[in-house]
């Protein structure tokens, strides 16, 4: 890391913000060469473990706003990825579905998201591997805790 001052490479925070600008760009590349973004794999990854949900349901459990959502449900609705029908129960309501279709394309985006990880994380052993994730893990749930 030549010509970076060492007080920003010995932060942490300054680390992690270089690694997201990169891992950002290497999943976007990822997904874009299986046609899809990052939206659509939040959707469909949820969908895929919880079941069917409506809108609102997908836009908290993917940490994503309302118009992002229905952007994406619209994109992979009209790849015929997922299918919106109104709520028997709220007929204001969509509840979304993943459809087989949908179910392949998730497992194309796995595995570009598994090379993704590849990629990204390639000078680190699966055992350093693991670590950074569970690191990053509780990281993350600390500080989602503390927006509680």
């Amino acid at each position: 890391m030549e010509q970076i001052p060492a007080r920003l490479t010995a932060k942490p925070s300054w680390l992690l913000t270089q690694m997201a600008v990169h891992a950002h760009r290497l999943a976007s590349d990822g997904f874009g060469e299986v046609g899809a973004r990052g939206y659509h794999y939040r959707i469909l990854a949820a969908l895929d473990e919880f079941g069917a949900a409506s809108q609102a349901e997908l836009g908290r459990r993917c940490n994503m706003d309302r118009s992002d959502v229905v952007a994406a449900i619209n994109e992979l609705a009209a790849q015929g990825f997922v299918e919106r029908t109104p709520d028997p129960d709220d007929r204001r309501r969509n509840i979304v579905t993943l459809t087989t279709a949908g179910a392949r394309q998730l497992r194309r985006m796995d595995r570009a998201l598994d090379k993704v990880q590849d990629d990204l994380l390639g000078p680190l052993s699966a055992e350093d591997r693991q670590t950074l994730t569970r690191l990053l893990t509780r990281l993350l749930a600390h500080h989602q805790q503390v927006r509680m």
